[in-house]
């Protein structure tokens, strides 16, 4: 009965020790991400972001969609539709990156509990570029 139960503890602590949910720096620090679960899936959104003036909030004006280049930043969710694919990578989803308005695929790997290697990549993961976040809390 003692195994059992120590055996279902360290299942339980590597399974929340691989987890990515929290909030997150980017790599430049301009910006805090939130990263959810929702369902099997883990999603970000943009929670803060440096230099903010008061009521003039900052808009997604590099979209290629020009009816949502005056939605804000703030609340933007920006990684969409990961899922898990074993204990430190995430994959599947994608990432928009606000500063040029392009949606890459994009994989997560949990470098560290405290770092995460963002890869953004159009078709192929080795055609890409690779931003770390750390976390914020």
């Amino acid at each position: 009965m003692l195994l059992t139960g120590l055996l279902y503890f360290s299942v339980l602590l590597s399974a929340w020790a691989a987890d990515i949910e929290g909030v997150w720096f980017n790599e430049e620090k301009t910006s805090k991400i939130q990263i959810y679960k929702q369902g099997d899936q883990y999603f970000g959104k943009i929670i803060w972001i440096k230099e903010v003036q008061a009521n003039q909030p900052k808009k997604d004006v590099n979209n290629p969609d020009e009816k949502l280049r005056n939605r804000t930043l703030m609340g933007l969710v920006i990684l969409s539709n990961f899922k898990s694919d074993g204990e430190k990578v995430w994959s599947g989803g994608k990432i928009y990156d606000p500063r040029n308005g392009k949606t890459y695929s994009c994989r997560i790997t949990k470098v560290s509990d405290r770092e995460l290697a963002v890869r953004g990549y159009i078709g192929t993961p080795m055609l890409g570029r690779t931003t770390t976040f750390t976390k914020a809390e």
